[in-house]
Order: structure tokens, then sequence, then C-alpha cells
């Protein structure tokens, strides 16, 4: 190893900006400054750092080492850790494009390197990192890197990178912020990492990040006799080790199904299929007669469909022959083609509907179920509240259960009402007043409009990453893929989030019709449209005086309830099915702006 790098700075010298958002300090003096900061070379060679409250700091760094030394030594950023066996959040530096050049970085990278995610290992500013004594993990210097010193006791050493030019910031998430002044960049990115987390790579990653940062895996156990402590498993946690999932929770070429026949097609019967819905059907006559389409949008719908949700902790254990226990988290081999949605239950009475305008609630494409097929807890359990019996064949149950993902929707609730609070959206609004101040929200602060963009793509990555598939990696059926070394790969809980988001629909959906005699006319996520007299969701909802349907649709912010997705004519709807030829197109894929690109490429 080389000498060690040259201080930084004398001091990290500050002054403030324009006012922005309050910074994020929680008042732990180690963290003065903030998560997080924008790092910028002025022209006039000057070093900056902005942070979160408009606070700019200056640094002599004159290289990436001496940036990162500057960051843990002086800069007095980082983040308290969110659960109490949990650890610190690590500084993140972003660093913008004359930053980059500033430290002998490429602006953007080449397409070889961009397809690598990273910049060759022999780059100096990489040897410049090696003689430091640093070290980068697997990802390499890339668009989300990590730098680091191998922890000493209860010190860690470790700074992330964010390098917007080198396309950390996903445009279909966060917009243009890439593209941000130094000191906005620093406002949008603060006010996520002050209600989120700060960020540990992309939306996806930092979910997954959330559910550990809220449940780590491992606790200090109590005192021995001699004062002395262990790491012991955290009660709740999914522990540090990964369990495998059952066979038919197993994505098509994982190892566990390496013996099927190369080309095999498993059916229903031999794989849990638990997606959201991409249900469509052709228009009535009625129907057509109006002149509207109305989209009604779920506010965090995934979210809302983990809140209370009760998951499996450990592995599975299989069952033969079982009694269903709705309270059991697990994947059941049942069949429900016996359901008829012409007779069910909704609350505690009967109701008659017309099944044949409604999708299943059992399957992703609304088609009712044939025979036997694998279905997780929620599912199944909604079987019998629409009032039918089941009878499990077989089942893979985890008598380890809990809570799991509690604290992780309620941290991403409280973000999302708060950043549409300030967006002048809040929680308390008549039907009117909510859909007035929904018009034209994100431009009232582009900026907080990123956030909640970011906020909303960190639920569903998160779960996303619970069943992450293979990332090249040269990676063959049969073998196993990195993602599978986590014991956060699980493909479980990411099934039984979104059977009960889909169920939650379903209910809704039942209770509107048997109120109101409306159906929808498409389904795709948490997404749903109705043919209605006029554009409004108040034209489809059915108020009383202010009050909603109980156990049906509701406008307002809070998660679960519902928004304005758009609106479209009857005239607009028929015409794109004609010009495609598909009469059951899925018109809320489109809905939201009438553009039609492609027929049904899938969400």
């Amino acid at each position: 190893a080389g000498p060690a790098a040259a201080p930084a700075s004398r001091r990290p010298r500050g002054r403030r900006a324009a006012p922005a958002t309050p910074p994020a300090v929680t008042g732990d003096p180690r963290f003065e400054h903030g998560p997080l900061a924008v790092v910028d070379a002025a022209d006039d060679g000057q070093v900056r750092a902005y942070c979160v409250g408009g606070l700019v700091l200056e640094t002599s760094a004159a290289s990436l080492p001496a940036l990162v030394d500057w960051a843990l030594q002086e800069a007095g950023l980082g983040q308290p850790k969110l659960s109490g066996p949990g650890k610190d959040a690590d500084p993140l530096l972003v660093l913008t494009a004359t930053a980059l050049q500033r430290f002998g970085l490429p602006a953007a990278l080449t397409d070889e390197e961009r397809l690598a995610g990273r910049v060759p290992e022999d780059h100096r500013v990489v040897k410049q990192l090696t003689r430091a004594d640093w070290q980068l993990t697997r990802r390499g210097l890339g668009p989300w890197a990590r730098i680091y010193r191998p922890a000493q006791g209860r010190q860690r050493a470790c700074v992330q990178l964010c390098i917007p030019s080198w396309d950390a910031l996903d445009t279909r998430h966060w917009g243009d912020a890439g593209h941000l002044p130094p000191a906005e960049l620093a406002r949008v990115l603060g006010v996520y990492a002050s209600r989120v987390m700060t960020p540990r790579g992309s939306t996806a990653v930092t979910g997954l990040e959330l559910m550990t940062a809220l449940h780590p895996p491992t606790r200090a156990s109590a005192p021995a006799p001699d004062g002395t402590r262990h790491s012991e498993h955290n009660p709740g946690s999914l522990g540090r080790d990964p369990v495998d999932c059952a066979p038919c929770e197993a994505p098509d070429g994982h190892p566990l199904l390496a013996d099927l026949p190369r080309f095999h097609v498993r059916g229903p019967d031999e794989k849990l299929f638990e997606e959201a819905y991409d249900w469509a059907r052709p228009m009535t006559d009625a129907e057509c007669t109006l002149r509207h389409l109305v989209g009604l949008d779920v506010n965090l719908a995934f979210g809302a469909g983990a809140n209370g949700l009760t998951v499996g902790l450990g592995a599975p254990t299989r069952v033969a022959s079982p009694v269903f226990d709705p309270g059991l988290p697990g994947s059941w081999l049942v069949d429900l083609s016996h359901v008829d949605l012409s007779k069910v239950r909704s609350g505690k009475e009967w109701v008659e509907l017309d099944d044949s305008l409604l999708p299943s609630p059992f399957t992703p494409k609304g088609e009712r179920p044939e025979g036997p097929a694998w279905y997780a807890t929620p599912t199944v359990a909604y079987a019998v509240e629409l009032g039918y019996e089941v009878a499990p064949v077989e089942a893979y149950v985890r008598h380890d259960h809990g809570r799991y993902l509690d604290g992780w929707y309620q941290r991403l609730r409280d973000a999302y009402l708060a950043t549409m609070a300030d967006l002048g959206v809040g929680t308390d609004l008549s039907p009117a007043d909510f859909l007035a101040a929904m018009d034209g929200c994100k431009e009232r602060d582009p900026h907080l409009a990123i956030v909640v963009s970011a906020i909303k793509a960190t639920v569903k990555g998160g779960l996303g990453k619970l069943r992450e598939r293979p990332r090249g990696e040269g990676w063959r059926p049969g073998h196993a893929w990195r993602a599978l070394s986590r014991p956060t790969w699980r493909p479980d809980i990411r099934a039984a989030v979104i059977s009960r988001t889909r169920v939650n629909l379903h209910r809704k959906i039942v209770r509107h019709a048997a109120v109101t005699g409306r159906y929808p006319v498409a389904v795709l996520s948490d997404c749903v449209v109705y043919a209605a007299a006029g554009p409004s969701p108040l034209d489809v909802l059915p108020y009383r005086d202010g009050t909603p349907l109980p156990g049906g649709f509701k406008l307002g912010v809070n998660p679960g309830l519902v928004k304005h997705e758009g609106t479209q004519t009857v005239l607009w709807g028929e015409e794109v099915r004609d010009r495609f030829d598909a009469p059951e197109l899925n018109l809320a894929r489109y809905i939201k702006d009438g553009t039609v690109t492609d027929a049904d490429g899938g969400e």
C-alpha cells in the first residue's frame, strides 16, 4: 500500500445558498450537515459540496481518495440508523460531471463501460484508491459505487458514490434530477433521504435495503456474566442466511428445477403465478352509449397490500392435504374453479352479479381457473371470504412468520403523505377539493414531484427485488445466480403482497358493482377504467353527502384510496381497439394521456 492520503481540507468551510427545504438533520452531531452532498468543481478550480438546507462546504481535495477521507473525517455527513440493532447510513457523495473531470474520471461512460457497469479495473483512479488502501465492492467503480475499508470493531469506513452522468438516476423514476444544478439536486435527494433513507443504489435497491435497515438480521445479545456480548438472530428479521423457496415458488431456471426437461413449461399446478392484473373486455352496448372512459388509480397500491400482511420469515414446510388456515403464510395447491362470481358474499350479504363483466380474482389475466393451481394465502382466503369452501391438496407453509413489512410500509407511507402535503394535497380534503388539489400539483414544485415518483418506485422496485432474476453474469438455467445468496431473495413474500393487492382491488370492484351496477372495462395493475356519462371520477364513484360507499373506492391521497388517472372518450377507446383489431385491448394502459404506441406490449 502507498502512503496515506494527504489531508483533504483544513476545515469544512460552510455558507448558505438560497433557501431550500429545511435540512434533513436529526440533531446527531456526527451528521450535522445531513446525509449527503452534491460535489461540484467550479471554473475557478474550487471544489464545493452542496448539502441539504442550502449549506455549501468547500474542500481542497484534489483526488477521489482525498475526497473520501474528507467525507468521513471532516464533512459531518451521514444519517443515524433506522433501527436499534442497525447501522448508521454511510455518507453519500453525488459527483457532477465537472467533479468527475476534476478527479480524473470520464464525464460519461463508453458503450463498453456502460454494458460492464463500471470503468475498467486498471483505470488510474481505481489504482489511486487501491494505493490509499481503499476497496471497491464487486460492482466496481460504476454509477453507484461503494468505497470502503474493512470495519475495525464498530467503526465503519465507507462512502457511497452516486454519479448521475453515468445514469445512476433512472429517468423513469427520477425524471430530470440528474440534470439539475447541484443545489437543487441536493434538495431532491436530501428530501428523499430524510423521509425514506439515504439512497444505496437504484430505487429498487434502496427499497430492499430499507427492509433490512428496519429489520437488521442480527442484534447484540444480552451481556454474559463477564460482560461480553455476541451477535445473535434478530427476531422478526429474515436472518443472515438465505433459505430455499418451495419448488412451486421457484422461477424458471432455478436450481430446484434443474431436473426438469429442458423445454418443459410448467402449468398452474406446478408454478405459483401471483401477478398484478392485466385484464380487459369488450364494452357492452350500454357502455358504448356513454361518452367517457374514466381511469382510477390506487395510491401506493402494493404498499397498502403489504400493510398488516403476515409473511413467512423462515423456510417452508410441505404439508399434504392440509386444512386451510388464512393466518398461515404459504403457497397452496387448491382448485378454485367452483367459485361462481355471479353469486358471492360481499360483506355480510350475498349479492348477484354479472360474472361475464368481471375479472376472476384468482388469475392475473382475469380468466376463471380450470383446475388445481398454486395460490398464495391471501388469494385462497379471498375465495373463502366470497362464501366458498376450499380443500387444498398440498401446501408449503411457513410456521415462522410475522408482519415483516409493516415498518417498511409505514415509513414509505409517511414519506409519500408528507411530500404530497408539501405539494398541497392533504389527507383531510373533500372529494372535490382533493381532485382540485391533485390537478397540477406536480407543477407547484417539480422537484418534490420527482421525490413522489421516486418514493412510488421504491415501493414497487423493492418488492420486485424480492424475486430478482439473473442479470447476465454468465448464468445458465439450473444454476444459481447472485441474488439467491441474499436472505432477502424471497419470492414468497413478493407473491403474497401481489396476491393481497389484487384481491383488495377485486373486493372494491365487487362492492362497486353490487351497489351501482357498474363494471370495469379494463384493469391494469393498480388502475381501473369505467365507462361513465361524465369525465370526472365523481361521475363514477357514488358519494352521498360527501360519504363514500363503504368498502368501495374512495377518493383521497392515503395509500389504498384512489386518484384520477385520466379520462378519454368512449369513441377514442373504440377507435384504438379497431385500429389494432383488438376488441380486448387493455385501455387502462393508455388512459392517462391517450397515447398508444403499440398494441399491447405489456406493462
